[in-house]
């Protein structure tokens, strides 16, 4: 039996033997920094959690002139210590002489409970300090799913949630990440949003910030400087909204139409821009990799040294948000690579390490870099990893330098299962790219192979569905058949085929696009099982063929990923009102309560087929258009027309310019690997349209 998933404890799927660094059992010395008593952490799971004294954590003393930000990822301890950008923004403002960062995030609902019978506010793990006497509060906004764990954040933390009710001595609480290119659910609790990448913008922040702090202080008889915005929000506010890509909500009106649409988004004071354009760094090699990350005292979900060889993808698969927001592509030099590995191995004791970006495989150096790390950190034990992977770029050649050291996890991610289907999604691989690609992994030794697909994609038929099937089985002979390979197992085959429900995002070429309703993600779920799976039925134990295991995402969740992510700001009442029927953590499947959101949108008078199951016109007003990722809408809307017309368009890397606009409008280009290492400047295809 297949089941449904979200995040669970027991997912974490390692791929590595634990570095040797781990520490289970807290101990007085370790937690005495912590207001949190010695008693109470050893009554809650996974008390390492909240200790404050992990290899490589940075801790600077509270002094009057430091601009002091706590840096807030909305889960568990366990999730957001994975993410690169939480990482990434703590060594940049602790690499300041002017500013310091801790962290804090969400806790599990053992220490929640702790928390709040002893009356204790959130705290930062460095210090622990109380979050509200910080400066700024950052939250890392990466999924949707975790927009209710925000409110209950400011709550514990003894913050309004509401932006509007905050006085001088409150943080001023700001979110970045994709999340942050349509904020307008959580728009009122917010005082201000980051689009874009942030390892220049944020050392903007705190120059605007500490420019305006002196300039109180210098003015004889003027408000006293609090830990807030001190001498007033809106003056501070509007200070920082200067900083490009800065959006601070409360400065912009939205009007609505009498059939629920947005009417109009409008600045309401002067100097404020009519549109907020994202940031881009142009060139990575300004920022070299972060050479002692911080490393966890217990298994994380991805427990390993994860470096960026990337940023940005080009392929444009229209489904892709990802893929829109952050282009253009922009690589790091196998020596900034090496060099930033050598750093971090030798820092954090990781026996793991994973080169990380949107399409690794497209990475120009990786084949001779996976090579060169398997050279030098081989010999030690260190593996290399890569994430999920397209078919048509993975070869026999990078299989076999993989699996030299040990087997890591191997992904797929087809995505469709026709050639109709793919053309439609601009996935330009084919059903021979798979096969090709799983003979040389098996052949290399592998015997564990997943592959992502999504369902409900628009123009999908069952014969698309149907597809899938018959595509992991062709998967399955060619393991049955692979022949004598080097390094080839005898092992049965695991395969896992995973489902998700197509989810439309803002700033993609599918924002106009309905999503299906949960009934029919569900029946399109059950068709791909039955297929693979003959006489089983859900929620029964018929016969099944062995080799093949089906998971999915719960389509409950998705739809309501597809309701915030496309939201407009009047769900903040419904995230509100879910918050307070007891809606937390609601990515974890043990504790998503799809009872509580419906309750909320009923007594919000919202309805969420409004916002998850409709089809757009392309001349409505979405509540994200005075938001720029610099990918042109009229961009996005001639994909679409495309992709319902499947029609492919190429990569810009490799072809001309396809006219996106991402260049002109964030003054950069694609930089790739061999450009760059000869110092090269300007596009890297066939340069932009005129």
């Amino acid at each position: 039996m297949g089941a449904h998933r979200g995040h669970s404890p027991a997912g974490y799927g390692r791929t590595s033997t634990p570095p040797r660094r781990r520490c289970s059992i807290p101990d007085r010395t370790l937690a005495s920094g912590l207001p949190v008593p010695h008693e109470v952490l050893m009554r809650v799971a996974r008390p390492a959690r909240y200790l404050d004294a992990e290899p490589n954590a940075v801790h600077k003393e509270h002094s009057p002139g430091l601009v002091k930000f706590v840096l807030c990822y909305p889960d568990v301890y366990d999730v957001g210590m994975s993410n690169m950008g939480l990482s990434l923004l703590y060594h940049v403002l602790n690499e300041r002489s002017d500013a310091l960062a801790e962290r804090v995030f969400a806790p599990w609902p053992d220490m929640e409970a702790e928390m709040r019978g002893l009356g204790l506010p959130l705290f930062a793990l460095e210090s622990g300090r109380p979050v509200r006497e910080f400066e700024f509060l950052g939250f890392s906004l990466q999924y949707e799913l975790t927009f209710t764990n925000v409110l209950n954040l400011l709550d514990l933390a003894r913050i309004p949630l509401f932006a509007a009710d905050r006085g001088d001595g409150d943080p001023l609480v700001i979110g970045g990440g994709p999340c942050a290119f349509n904020p307008e659910p959580l728009a009122p609790f917010f005082d201000l949003f980051f689009l874009g990448e942030g390892e220049e913008g944020v050392g903007e922040l705190v120059e605007a910030y500490s420019t305006w702090h002196r300039h109180l202080t210098a003015v004889p008889g003027g408000p006293t400087p609090g830990p807030g915005a001190n001498g007033g929000r809106l003056e501070v506010l509007e200070a920082l909204a200067r900083v490009p890509g800065v959006y601070v909500p409360a400065f912009y009106d939205v009007a609505y139409n009498p059939d629920g649409t947005v009417g109009s988004i409008r600045p309401n004071r002067a100097g404020v821009p009519e549109t907020v354009v994202k940031r881009v760094v142009a060139d990575l090699s300004r920022h070299p990799i972060p050479p002692a990350p911080v490393v966890p005292f217990i298994e994380t979900v991805h427990d390993r040294a994860a470096i960026e060889v990337m940023r940005g993808c080009a392929r444009g698969c229209r489904f892709c948000q990802a893929g829109m927001v952050y282009r253009p592509v922009r690589e790091r030099t196998g020596d900034e690579v090496l060099d930033g590995a050598r750093a971090v191995l030798a820092n954090t004791g990781y026996e793991e390490v994973s080169l990380a970006s949107l399409s690794t495989c497209d990475w120009g150096p990786v084949a001779d870099t996976i090579r060169d790390l398997v050279a030098e950190h081989g010999p030690g034990g260190v593996a290399v990893s890569l994430p999920s992977l397209r078919t048509d770029t993975f070869a026999v050649d990078l299989a076999s330098k993989i699996r030299e050291v040990r087997k890591t996890g191997l992904t797929f991610a087809p995505e469709a299962a026709t050639a109709r289907l793919r053309a439609v999604v601009n996935k330009g691989v084919t059903r021979d790219d798979l096969l090709e690609a799983a003979r040389a992994a098996f052949r290399a030794g592998w015997d564990r192979l997943k592959l992502y697909y999504m369902v409900g994609l628009p123009t999908e038929t069952d014969e698309d569905l149907e597809g899938i099937g018959e595509e992991a089985w062709e998967v399955r002979r060619v393991y049955e058949d692979r022949g004598e390979g080097t390094m080839a197992t005898r092992r049965p085959l695991a395969m896992t085929i995973s489902l998700a429900t197509f989810i439309p995002k803002a700033h993609t070429p599918f924002q106009w696009q309905a999503q299906v309703t949960v009934e029919e993600a569900g029946r399109r779920i059950e068709v791909v099982r039955q297929n693979l799976h003959g006489s089983e039925r859900a929620g029964s134990r018929g016969k099944r063929r062995p080799g093949i295991k089906v998971d999915w995402h719960d389509p409950e969740m998705s739809r309501l990923e597809a309701v915030l992510a496309r939201g407009d700001r009047r769900l903040h009442a419904v995230i509100l009102e879910a918050w307070r029927r007891g809606a937390l953590f609601d990515s974890w499947r043990e504790f998503f309560r799809p009872a509580a959101w419906e309750e909320a949108f009923r007594a919000t008078g919202l309805d969420p087929a409004f916002y998850a199951n409709r089809e757009r016109s392309e001349d409505e007003v979405f509540p994200w258009d005075h938001l720029s990722s610099g990918v042109e809408t009229r961009f996005l809307a001639r994909e679409r027309r495309k992709a319902l017309a499947a029609e492919p368009t190429p990569d810009c890397r490799w072809s001309p310019c396809t006219g996106c606009g991402v260049c002109d409008a964030t003054a950069s280009d694609n930089l790739l690997a061999a450009r760059a290492a000869q110092g090269l400047e300007g596009p890297a295809g066939g340069g932009r349209d005129p």
